[in-house]
């Protein structure tokens, strides 16, 4: 099949390869790119202690500038939401890692379940607030620090042309919910008229979903699990 994957460029470049030994075409239009705020990241470490909440690898990414200075905080419990996340994590030298598989409500869940008492949450923008409106409901206190901002990312109109050429394609791969708002907002998505529902719209949890348009729910198809390993696994039911 075409398949189109939506997320940025140095995530994409992974999955576009994961989707080659399934044997797919995977065709790449990423619509967001990180920018990330290490300084944040690093003044949040320096004046908290105890546990690190991230519900992305974009979090850990941004860890990963930090390079020495990230060492006194290795010993700190982590929690992730992904197992993808979780051994990112691993691999940068964390030595207490959890994950849950599910979205930031199941993550706040696995927390409590912990009690690690105070929780640092290395969050981006934009972002839903499942985590934290789980973890004030559970009574869970907490500080958020905003350490990179998903910005827009503008296609090359040829780039968009190539991909579309052969009309639409056979799957589309959605990891966020704002990236699934972007999609649907571009031009050559309004002016395809009905070619479009033809797509299988794969969509990485319940949160993503809710962005695509209600004509085309029909289209829609859900991750049994909030990682891509479970999203790619759609691809393989007929």
């Amino acid at each position: 099949m075409r398949v189109l994957v939506t997320r940025p460029a140095h995530s994409a470049t992974r999955t576009a390869q994961r989707l080659r030994d399934m044997g797919h075409e995977p065709l790449l239009l990423p619509l967001r790119q990180p920018l990330h705020d290490s300084a944040a990241a690093l003044a949040a470490l320096a004046t908290t202690s105890g546990a690190i909440a991230v519900t992305s690898a974009e979090a850990i990414r941004v860890l990963s500038a930090l390079g020495e200075q990230l060492h006194p905080h290795l010993a700190r419990p982590l929690f992730a939401v992904g197992e993808t996340t979780a051994e990112e994590a691993r691999s940068l030298g964390f030595r207490s890692v959890a994950s849950s598989q599910g979205n930031g409500r199941d993550l706040a869940d696995l927390i409590a379940a912990e009690k690690p008492g105070t929780l640092l949450y290395l969050a981006g923008t934009p972002r839903a607030e499942t985590l934290e409106g789980r973890l004030r409901e559970l009574g869970i206190h907490f500080s958020v620090a905003e350490c990179y901002r998903m910005q827009p990312a503008v296609p090359d109109p040829a780039e968009i042309d190539a991909i579309f050429a052969n009309g639409y394609p056979d799957a589309i791969l959605f990891y966020s919910r704002q990236t699934a708002v972007d999609f649907f907002r571009m031009p050559e998505f309004l002016s395809a008229g009905p070619e479009h529902s033809r797509s299988r719209l794969l969509c990485l949890s319940e949160t993503v979903a809710q962005a695509i348009p209600t004509a085309l729910k029909k289209s829609v198809e859900i991750s049994p699990m909030a990682d891509e390993k479970s999203l790619l696994s759609l691809l393989r039911r007929l």
